[in-house]
């Protein structure tokens, strides 16, 4: 696909060649992983190598990385479990707490949501600030109230925006309250330094797909000391956390990608924040009226290196997103679409943004396949795009 340029890496980016590898080499073994036949150990050797391997990669415990079958598993496992065993752990019926910042993906933010609407937990969003940080001063504060705190969950860089939280400062206050800390970290691996010890929190979720292994498999990293009320019960895998047979092969290509991401995180960092850098320049030279939306720091450290995000004022994101992709570009809108009907931005409207520019908005993010090539063709596209696109807004309002 010369002819194309692929931007949506924070969706989903390309497997590495030897995570492909490692699932096809793993998949010509038979056995289940949890049978004690010979088969069966063969197999299960895989996936506690592969867990071995990722709890060093991360500087974690081998005994705290529990696999899932993706992020969205992890993060509901996390938010309901947590609640489920801090409720039942308190000795009373009362609900419980739950702090979370309003810009969490719909995998964290709709289980929240759901606990709130199905067991009677007291959500409390935590609100962030134009660039969409949050405040650990309103965190500390929060978490001096009563009644007791199930729970606090931030994500460690927004998906969306790309802006990076102050999670460590945040994992240090939920520990001074004794509150768990979870934080879903699918965009940061492999291209922030991950070191789980030092941070401190109790969970910690990642994804395969997002750093070139397959669909399908992630892992939530927990402290041991932790309890979790499981989603799944069946065969008790994973001590009971999470029942279901091991894919082997996905988690072998799984621990391959994790290690290319935090070996090759520096250079991986430094050479797309330089794609996008240049990209950032060249549009907001290009485009009038065009607004980046995030940590304008391009060259700090307080927003993911692979992101850039765009408000283009007068047009609308959807119409935006076709146009670029008839003339080669994918990227993204980062909003939902219910019945059809755009909506707004969660992400922008609690920066402040309003409804009409929030779904006037495009994510262009980076990965390892990207090159200049790829710069210069949204560039190139972006002027005739936001042209006609205005033209239609235009149109419809008359």
């Amino acid at each position: 696909m010369s002819d194309r340029s692929y931007l949506d890496h924070a969706a989903t980016t390309a497997m590495l060649p030897d995570a492909r590898a490692a699932w096809l080499a793993a998949s010509e073994h038979l056995g289940n992983p949890s049978s004690l036949h010979a088969a069966g150990r063969s197999a299960r050797k895989v996936v506690e190598e592969s867990r071995e391997s990722i709890a060093a990669d991360l500087k974690t415990r081998p005994s705290g990385v529990i696999f899932t079958a993706g992020g969205t598993e992890a993060n509901n496992l996390a938010v309901k479990g947590l609640y489920w065993q801090r409720q039942q752990s308190s000795g009373s019926k009362s609900p419980m707490r739950v702090l979370a910042s309003a810009i969490e993906h719909h995998a964290v933010m709709d289980p929240v949501v759901w606990l709130g609407e199905h067991e009677g937990a007291i959500i409390e969003w935590l609100g962030v600030d134009h660039d969409a940080r949050v405040s650990t001063t309103k965190i500390a504060e929060s978490l001096a109230q009563k009644p007791a705190i199930a729970l606090c969950t931030v994500m460690w860089a927004n998906n969306e925006v790309g802006t990076i939280e102050p999670v460590e400062r945040i994992a240090e206050l939920c520990k001074e309250q004794g509150v768990p800390f979870h934080t879903d970290a699918v965009q940061v691996l492999g291209q922030v330094p991950m070191n789980l010890g030092a941070l401190g929190a109790d969970a910690v979720t990642i994804s395969s797909h997002k750093v070139g292994g397959p669909f399908g498999v992630g892992a939530l990293i927990v402290n041991p000391a932790t309890g979790f009320t499981p989603l799944l019960h069946g065969g008790g895998q994973e001590r009971d956390i999470r029942s279901g047979t091991f894919d082997a092969p996905a988690i072998a290509a799984f621990a391959v990608a994790v290690r290319h991401a935090v070996a090759h995180q520096e250079e991986h960092a430094r050479a797309i924040r330089d794609l996008r850098n240049n990209l950032v320049e060249r549009v907001l030279a290009t485009v009038p009226g065009v607004i980046l939306n995030g940590d304008p720091d391009l060259l700090g450290g307080g927003r993911l290196p692979g992101n850039a995000h765009f408000s283009f004022p007068g047009c609308e994101g959807d119409s935006m997103l076709m146009l670029l992709d008839a003339a080669g570009v994918d990227c993204s809108t980062g909003s939902a679409c219910t019945a059809g009907i755009p909506e707004a931005s969660h992400v922008l409207l609690a920066m402040g943004v309003d409804e009409r520019t929030s779904r006037a908005s495009l994510r262009f993010s980076f990965g390892y396949p990207s090159s200049s090539v790829d710069v210069d063709r949204v560039v190139a596209a972006l002027p005739g795009a936001v042209d006609r696109a205005s033209r239609t807004v235009s149109s419809r309002s008359k």
